[in-house]
């Protein structure tokens, strides 16, 4: 939806009504990613894509009788005999897009949900688009990250003051899709694909059952991808840099040394960046690049090169994580080195060195496991113990 805002903030800013669908999955070579959005505006207007063309008259037809009815619909575009020529798919794609009508009356949160993406706030859309009692589809929740205010919701065609036909919602929030136990599982979910940027449609039993079916929510987040900066281009950083990518992870893997350095060594990086590490660290947080999500993987265990980053890493005000590889040798060398160029205990005590959690790892990709692991379990508050010897909820909540 990013892509078309201005569009629809306008037309919704006037009090008109807007025919909007959304690609809410895809399957194998589909033409858009999940989230690319079209509008079909009061007088008739297109604006956006959601199959760069193959779809786009199916989807402008059925986003009419939408608007006319009322009633959102979730369709399949696929390359059967029939559709291929019917929609003109023939990519070899499969989409599935929900079309659903937006207005005041639809959802009146989204003037806060626009002002926050513009503004760079993390926020999601958690949407029902598929339910076995129809009242359900088309219900949604306005998630953000805890501390970062309510998440509300409506149904389709009711206003603010609607408690979506439920019982009261999750802590004192009013129920948006249907049932306190659906609001407590998608927000929990959704907050997680938030926390790293992702959009992507979740499927539960018909009242939120984690092991269930019948129910799909699509969660459409709209945060920038968390940073992983990686310091040091060895064979470790490559591991690392993959498990950073599958994780959701805007990679940076940053050596001084050129040779080494290499956008072919490192397929899985975003970017690869030749510079001394505290230079590029110190230029990141001039510009305003990182932020409380960032996470800083020092792998070089070479002093010169580990100290300088770490001396400024330690001393970031807002970073989730700083880990430095090494053994307890090298540790408590690099903790003497850094004592000795004015880092505090108390700077110090964020440090995780040596780096990861005890998985008895030793090849790299084991490593990157570790690292990864201990990362999820500081995000999250786990404490990297066998679920299978625990008792109580499995989920942990921030605070």
């Amino acid at each position: 939806m990013r892509e078309v805002l201005d569009e629809l903030m306008t037309w919704w800013d006037a009090g008109e009504t807007v025919g909007v669908g959304t690609v809410v999955a895809t399957f194998r070579s589909a033409p858009r990613p999940a989230g690319a959005a079209m509008l079909l505006g009061p007088n008739g207007e297109a604006v956006g894509s959601v199959s760069g063309g193959c779809v786009e008259g199916a989807v402008y037809e059925l986003s009419q009788d939408v608007v006319r009815s009322g009633s959102p619909v979730l369709q399949r575009y696929g390359v059967s005999d029939d559709d291929a020529f019917t929609v003109g798919l023939t990519c070899g794609g499969i989409l599935d897009v929900f079309v659903e009508s937006m207005s005041k009356q639809t959802f009146p949160e989204l003037g806060e949900v626009a002002a926050d993406i513009r503004a760079g706030r993390p926020v999601a859309i958690a949407t029902v688009v598929a339910h076995p009692e129809p009242s359900w589809i088309g219900r949604r929740i306005v998630v953000r990250p805890e501390g970062g205010g309510d998440s509300r919701g409506v149904g389709p065609g009711e206003g603010s003051e609607a408690d979506a036909g439920s019982q009261a919602g999750v802590g004192g929030l009013r129920s948006g899709l249907g049932s306190a136990r659906a609001d407590t599982a998608v927000i929990d979910d959704a907050r997680g694909l938030l926390a790293t940027g992702r959009t992507a449609t979740l499927e539960y039993g018909p009242d939120g059952e984690r092991r269930g079916e019948g129910m799909r929510v699509f969660v459409s987040s709209f945060a920038p991808r968390p940073r992983m900066l990686v310091f040091g281009a060895i064979d470790f950083a490559a591991a690392v840099a993959r498990i950073g990518a599958f994780l959701g992870y805007q990679v940076t893997v940053c050596d001084a040394r050129p040779v080494f350095a290499t956008a072919s060594r490192f397929p899985a990086a975003d970017e690869v960046v030749v510079k001394w590490p505290h230079v590029y660290l110190a230029e990141e947080l001039e510009k305003g690049r990182l932020d409380g999500r960032t996470v800083i993987c020092v792998l070089t265990h070479d002093p010169k090169f580990d100290v300088p980053v770490l001396e400024i890493a330690l001393r970031l005000p807002e970073v989730a994580y700083v880990g430095a590889m090494g053994s307890r040798r090298t540790h408590e060398d690099r903790l003497a080195r850094l004592r000795d160029a004015g880092v505090t205990d108390a700077e110090l005590a964020r440090l995780s060195s040596p780096i990861g959690l005890d998985l008895g790892a030793r090849t790299p990709e084991e490593t990157a496991v570790s690292i990864a692991a201990e990362i999820i379990a500081l995000q999250w508050g786990g404490q990297g113990e066998r679920l299978g010897g625990l008792a109580g909820p499995i989920h942990h909540h921030e605070g």
